[in-house]
């Protein structure tokens, strides 16, 4: 069974149940438009679809793990530990882009994983080889951006660190072999998905109160009128005959509800505070278009039934 490469806020390991008792019995192919670390994704190995993110450097990532695994692992164990010295042989061995004192290695990795954002360029392989050192070495694994786009979580505090991931990245290898990777906005699923096709939406997340805005792993954010723009989305492949699933903040109860879908309430820790007494259960909602009759017992794993036509 495949697993996610990198940690990721909002991650759904901990609902993969309460999401697969809402699934069809089966279908055909399956599309996640806001993939992000891709927990359920990976676990499910769809046989055919699609993948989307609005982070660009993500989406990189997972085309470089699809097209060049090796090559990604054999860059990944070359890194040295974060709080070593900078190497003097790589830029930004003693200042940043803007000027900032380059502190220790992962610093200097930052900067130059920040190269896209703020100079313009960069290489695919080495910018998606700086994404899973620095995910696995970061605070808290936490993906963050400034308004710029640059990459601005600090150096975590980590024993003995594993940041290259051998295994991880060569099945998800495998699995993404499979599907269509893109970084494009979430509406392009209206022009993929057919009738018999599974949907699983999981956006970023409307927050439950003004401070709970988690967002922020993307420049470009998501807001209010993009929550309402993805319940119409959702509700027009409902009467195209596709599958919908919908995971979201239990704010949006109501909304989903009123535009005729099958809502449920269920309990989730969330993991991004540092603190594990600070990491408590929030309501969150599972939204699908599918009838109880029509889902799958639990426990159980749904089938692809998709075959190349």
């Amino acid at each position: 069974m495949a697993e996610p490469i990198l940690k990721w806020a909002g991650g759904k390991r901990q609902l993969l149940d309460a999401l697969y008792a809402r699934f069809p019995e089966s279908f055909d192919r399956y599309h996640e438009p806001f993939v992000g670390g891709g927990a359920l994704f990976f676990d499910l190995e769809p046989s055919a679809g699609t993948i989307n993110d609005a982070n660009s450097r993500l989406v990189s990532l997972y085309e470089r793990v699809r097209d060049e695994p090796d090559r990604l692992i054999e860059r990944l164990e070359s890194f040295e530990d974060p709080e070593s010295d900078p190497d003097p042989d790589l830029p930004y061995a003693e200042t940043t882009q803007r000027g900032r004192d380059v502190e220790s290695y992962y610093y200097q990795q930052r900067a130059r994983f920040n190269d896209r954002p703020y100079t313009g360029e960069y290489d695919p392989l080495e910018e998606a080889a700086l994404l899973v050192y620095l995910n696995r070495t970061c605070y808290n694994g936490l993906y963050r951006e400034n308004a710029d786009g640059g990459f601005n979580v600090p150096i975590g505090r980590y024993a003995n660190p594993d940041w290259v991931k051998r295994d991880r990245i060569r099945r998800a290898s495998d699995v993404l072999a499979d599907v269509e990777v893109s970084n494009r906005d979430f509406e392009y699923v209206l022009d993929v998905a057919d009738a018999g096709d599974l949907v699983y939406f999981d956006p970023p997340y409307e927050p439950m109160s003004p401070t709970a805005d988690f967002t922020a792993y993307s420049a470009d954010g998501f807001d209010r009128e993009d929550q309402e723009r993805l319940i119409e989305v959702a509700t027009t492949l409902d009467d195209r005959g596709v599958n919908v699933l919908v995971s979201n903040s239990g704010v949006t109860y109501d909304r989903y509800a009123e535009a005729g879908f099958h809502v449920d309430t269920v309990d989730a820790t969330r993991a991004i505070n540092s603190d594990g007494d600070g990491r408590e259960a929030v309501d969150e909602v599972i939204a699908t278009n599918v009838p109880e009759p029509a889902r799958l017992a639990d426990g159980q794993r749904a089938l692809s039934t998709f075959e190349e036509r």
